[in-house]
């Protein structure tokens, strides 16, 4: 519970500052709140002065209005004391009567002084400071990115130093965007305190005149000590924080603090120094002028200037001496340079690993990688590669995410063994909403195509996210835009990732279920080269290979018996008929395109063996029959939720999918012995060996 409370402390205190301004405080509390106030205000001051660039002390916005609302809190409290009992407390009191000293009117006069220095000098300059520095720092954004940009391609500074640059340019921003509204807070803070000193003041003598009666004498000099008591222990945490202010946002990026920097810069000029003190010494001799301070400070300034210069004088020496030890002394080992270290020729094949799966990301879409910054995209991607394992067997290899120069800001790119596979672009504070065949009604946004799947789609504001699903829409966040587009792209190019030594390692993980099978089989029978091809033929046709010990055993049934790998990865197909039909069967229903027997025909004829095995010579004449027909026939599956399936016989099906797969990628065929008999197929077109006359409307006229 009490940490709970602590880590509240902030937003707590900030509730009980807003009660100030409701609920009376007691003379005693409210001189410790006072205390506390005046070193609050000193604290802080402080710290802008010991900070050596603004992001250090990042909060100060939200502190600056804190801190004006927990003294406008203690002001309301205190001219409620003034007003009704006339005891706001020992410490208003004492401030009062220490700036008047027996004098209410020099004490006004000094009270206002000290107002409007705030007010016009302190206020007025942070407050235009602010907005110029706001202003420069955002014109300067585009140009510090390209910089960054620049040495990234160069090889000066690497990925994880960019972000970094990049995270501060847009930190830096926003604190400058932030100060320029606070300013505006201190700048109402000076105004309220004239005109709460005034009410005071004005409130005051009628309440004591009127209400209790008194002379006007009395009531002149103690609500006007008060007034003046309670204005100044206002102002004074006031005019400290309008310096901090001032300060931080005057503050530039340097080493160290600004104590520091001041002494340094300032020893850095000792002939300055010392040509001050000289005109303070000559200004002394002239009559008529103050004799004694000039000639003290111009003598204090010669002096100071000339132990200066015999410091530094000593110090030259000591850092030449350093150079010649140092020169004289072997030279030690250096980290070799960029060049040195390729001269190696061992050091040059390092540049020849290609990743697996990478995808880069444009500037404005690294929040939704950086899980720092609430990104989620890795765990997401994380979700999938367990899904995809579960599904098809097949574990997909890490993914590289990293962000890049070379694109948009808004742009992503997938790469596969080092080549660009997909791109897209995605807008982060939008969401995409997906076009409906009839959609109720139109929405504003920006057209565009879905990257994954090429739906016709539009860019939309959140605000019209609601209406949109209303209009049938299918609504999408950005996020989910990108991971799609990466899980489609890896899934049509998971057969390229399955390489040999993942092939080793699935055979490795049966042979703790099935021993003897693996013993067998891999490699005596099945070459771990073939069972590598095998697998991938399966996962580009988007079969799984999760039951490997049926692959496997299938296999090795059919090289014993000599079958080739084409008719091995048919027979195998076969063997996994329960798994390909629940792959692309819907509600025991599977809904295809057939073709004629006399298609088929030709199609067998058409095959011719060589040296490199069978494959498919079919004439243009049928191809493009085929072609046409199908282009025809897949229109009928636009408004189904199934995939085009094509069935044939086993003994085509390897080539003609190769055949299909060039000019419809998304269109699966498959073969009658890999359908379960529990399925009903519905036959939705009939390729045939004609070819389809269209018959042409001539308009007549009479």
């Amino acid at each position: 519970m009490l940490k709970r409370i602590l880590d509240n402390a902030i937003a707590l205190f900030v509730v009980v500052v807003v009660m100030f301004l409701f609920i009376p405080l007691d003379p005693a509390i409210l001189d410790v709140l006072l205390v506390v106030n005046i070193g609050l205000s000193i604290m802080i001051l402080m710290i802008t002065m010991n900070i050596s660039e603004a992001l250090d002390f990042s909060i100060f916005p939200s502190l600056l209005l804190i801190t004006t609302l927990f003294r406008l809190g203690m002001n309301v409290s205190s001219t409620r004391m003034i007003l009704t009992t006339g005891d706001p407390g020992v410490v208003i009191r004492n401030f009062g009567q220490l700036i008047t000293q027996g004098d209410i009117v020099v004490g006004f006069v000094i009270f206002f002084i000290i107002v409007l220095v705030q007010l016009i000098v302190i206020t007025k300059g942070a407050e235009r400071v602010s907005e110029v520095a706001a202003r420069f720092t955002l014109d300067a954004m585009p140009g510090k990115q390209m910089a960054i940009d620049a040495d990234l391609s160069s090889g000066l500074i690497d990925e994880q130093q960019a972000r970094t640059r990049r995270e501060k340019i847009q930190k830096e921003a926003d604190f400058y965007g932030a100060m320029d509204g606070a300013t505006k807070i201190v700048k109402g803070d000076s105004t309220m305190s004239i005109i709460i000193t005034i009410i005071n003041l004005v409130g005051g003598i009628i309440i004591g005149m009127v209400v209790k009666g008194g002379s006007i004498g009395d009531v002149m000099s103690q609500y006007c000590i008060l007034t003046i008591g309670d204005g100044l222990v206002s102002q004074i945490p006031s005019l400290m924080i309008s310096t901090a202010t001032g300060m931080i946002v005057t503050r530039s990026v340097s080493d160290g603090s600004l104590n520091m920097d001041v002494v340094s810069q300032f020893k850095s000029q000792p002939r300055a120094i010392m040509t001050t003190g000289v005109i303070l010494l000559f200004l002394a001799v002239i009559p008529g002028t103050p004799t004694i301070p000039l000639f003290f400070g111009g003598a204090a300034l010669v002096g100071g200037g000339f132990f200066i210069t015999r410091q530094l004088s000593a110090q030259r020496q000591a850092e030449a001496a350093e150079a010649q030890a140092a020169a004289a002394e072997p030279p030690e080992a250096t980290a070799p340079t960029e060049s040195d270290y390729y001269r190696d020729i061992n050091n040059v094949y390092t540049l020849l690993s290609v990743e697996p799966v990478e995808m880069e990301f444009g500037y404005s879409l690294i929040p939704m990688v950086d899980e720092s910054h609430g990104g989620k995209l890795i765990s997401r991607i994380t979700i999938f590669r367990r899904q995809y394992a579960q599904d098809m067997g097949f574990v997909i290899p890490s993914i590289r995410l990293h962000d890049s120069s070379a694109l948009g800001t808004n742009q992503y790119a997938i790469r596969i063994k080092g080549e660009v596979v997909a791109q897209g672009e995605i807008l982060v504070d939008y969401y995409l909403a997906l076009e409906p065949p009839n959609p109720l009604g139109e929405i504003d946004g920006i057209e565009t195509i879905e990257p994954a799947y090429g739906i016709p789609s539009r860019w939309i504001l959140p605000e019209n996210k609601e209406m949109a699903e209303i209009y049938g829409y299918n609504v999408i966040d950005p996020l989910s835009v990108m991971l799609t587009h990466l899980a489609e792209t890896v899934k049509k190019h998971a057969y390229e990732l399955l390489n040999r030594a993942e092939t080793i390692r699935l055979v490795e993980n049966l042979k703790q279920t099935s021993p003897e099978l693996v013993e067998e089989a891999v490699p005596g029978i099945i070459p771990y080269a073939k069972l590598e091809k095998l697998l991938r033929n399966l996962l580009q046709e988007g079969v799984p290979i999760k039951d490997l010990s049926t692959i496997v055993e299938t296999a090795a049934d059919a090289m014993a018996q000599g079958r080739d790998l084409e008719m091995t990865t048919e027979q195998v197909r076969g063997a996994l008929a329960r798994t390909i039909t629940r792959r692309f069967c819907e509600d025991g229903q599977l809904r295809v395109i057939t073709l004629d027997a006399e298609v088929e025909k030709k199609i067998i004829s058409s095959l011719t063996r060589n040296e490199q095995g069978v494959y498919l010579a079919m004439g243009p004449d049928l191809m493009q029959t085929i072609i046409s027909q199908l282009a025809e026939h897949l229109k009928k599956f636009g408004d189904l939720s199934q995939t085009p399936v094509i069935l044939v016989s086993q003994v085509i099906r390897g080539y003609f999918s190769r055949m299909i797969t060039q000019f419809y990628p998304n269109v699966y065929v498959l073969s009658f012995n890999e359908i379960t008999n529990t399925v009903q197929i519905q036959a939705l077109g009939n390729i045939t060996a004609d070819m389809p006359v269209r018959a042409e409307r001539r308009a007549v006229g009479t």
